[in-house]
């Protein structure tokens, strides 16, 4: 409940790249638990999607999909859990629309599983920001 804001706050201020480093730089990548069943990773990603979900939702304010996508992916890279940070972009109604959200393994965890149907998503992921060298 407390990222969400935060990261609204921090897009405003720092911007998108900045923040996303900022978050990289703190999320410091746990290895696979030992003894994990092959599912299990997507079934905590799946959690922590619906955790972020309930934060949102019984929060004070309302994160946009850019602040929930971000907050996911931070908090998934902090459990090890290999993560994309996707944007993807329409036209509708003579506007363009941009919207975020995450996969794991191709698997859409933020968003309904045929966001890719609407969205065109950048051919560029951005799980990775740059690091300062």
């Amino acid at each position: 409940m407390v990222l969400l804001p935060i990261t609204a706050a921090a897009l405003r201020l720092l911007g998108f790249r900045r923040w996303q480093s900022a978050l990289a730089r703190l999320g410091t990548r746990e290895q696979t638990r030992p003894g994990d069943p092959p599912g299990a990773p997507l079934e905590r990603a799946y959690l922590t999607a619906r955790m972020v979900r309930t934060a949102e939702c019984h929060g004070l304010s309302r994160p946009n999909c850019l602040h929930q996508s971000l907050v996911l992916w931070w908090l998934l890279r902090r459990q090890g859990i290999a993560c994309e940070l996707r944007l993807g972009v329409r036209k509708q109604h003579g506007s363009v629309e941009a919207h975020a959200w995450v996969e794991h393994n191709g698997a859409v965890l933020n968003d309904n599983g045929n966001v890719r149907q609407h969205f065109v998503p950048f051919e560029t992921t951005l799980a990775e920001p740059a690091q300062p060298q």
